[in-house]
């Protein structure tokens, strides 16, 4: 069922899943009893309100905060058992706003994803050396290879940074908010990398996105959270409707389906109860061109 949906072929379950998380800041719960399982080899992006819990489940996934209870499975291992260099070499993790190290050339950034493969302290091996060409030159980075990172645009510096995440060579990527900051242009350039690199190298990528469009633009799999529970899963044709955006979001939203993709897209929305009425005027067969 859900390759067809997908449209891909099949698509394994588990590759990376949650399994009764619950995650707390001090006293505050914000992921309570949470299930998720991640489909292998598609892109699957996060959605839900600010504050629901999105880059929390995120982190926790990734091994960056632990949770209180529960388990996240890697491979049909728990994560947190794992030593930490075998699970840089199956998954690697692009923060939302990661700290840029002074003077650094976008080779010297990109060379850090061979850590996990790199036998004590030595130089790059040749091995190393080819897969670092290989991320600059999947990215589009190849002839900014000896530039310093302070001289990037927004867009090149987040290509950089996805550089040094496929360098690791692993088979699971996630990135929170990786257009954060950036303007239409880069967020655009930044998505369709992902998009392009899932379909050449089948790679699973998992995304915490705000823009609903772009969300589901972009990925085969949505997962729509509400205060740290998971409201809906499943291909943005479902996911992207009215109740659904009426019950996370609390909008009255208009949803139409993208001339170009053929994927739905929130053309127009109201708060809930809101006494503006566009949404109920524009309720109507949306004719283009």
């Amino acid at each position: 069922m859900l390759e067809e949906m997908l449209g891909k072929g099949v698509a394994r379950l588990e590759k990376l899943s949650a399994q009764h998380v619950e995650v707390s800041y001090s006293d505050q719960k914000i992921i309570d009893d949470m299930n998720i399982e991640i489909p292998s080899g598609i892109v699957t992006s996060i959605i839900g309100p600010n504050g629901c819990g999105k880059s929390t489940i995120l982190k926790a996934m990734s091994r960056i905060l632990t949770p209180k209870k529960g388990t996240v499975y890697l491979n049909g291992k728990s994560i947190h058992q794992m030593k930490t260099k075998e699970v840089a070499k199956e998954m690697a993790i692009l923060a939302q706003t990661p700290d840029i190290p002074q003077n650094l050339t976008v080779t010297q950034l990109v060379s850090f994803g061979r850590h996990p493969h790199r036998k004590g302290t030595g130089r790059l091996s040749k091995i190393d050396k080819e897969a670092v060409t290989k991320a600059l030159e999947d990215t589009g980075m190849i002839e900014f290879r000896d530039r310093s990172l302070d001289a990037l645009s927004g867009g090149q510096r987040q290509r950089a940074w996805i550089a040094m995440a496929l360098a690791q060579e692993t088979e699971v990527l996630l990135l929170d908010e990786p257009t954060t900051y950036l303007d239409m242009a880069h967020q655009l350039e930044v998505l369709e990398l992902m998009q392009k690199l899932n379909e050449k190298k089948k790679c699973t990528i998992v995304m915490v996105l705000h823009d609903l469009n772009l969300a589901a633009r972009f990925s085969d799999h949505l997962i729509a959270m509400k205060a740290g529970a998971v409201q809906h899963v499943g291909p943005p044709s479902e996911v992207m409707s009215k109740n659904v955006l009426r019950r996370v979001f609390g909008v009255e939203a208009l949803i139409v389906q993208d001339p170009q993709t053929g994927k739905p897209i929130c053309m127009t929305y109201n708060l809930v109860n809101s006494k503006a009425s566009t949404v109920e005027r524009m309720e109507k067969p949306v004719r283009w061109g």
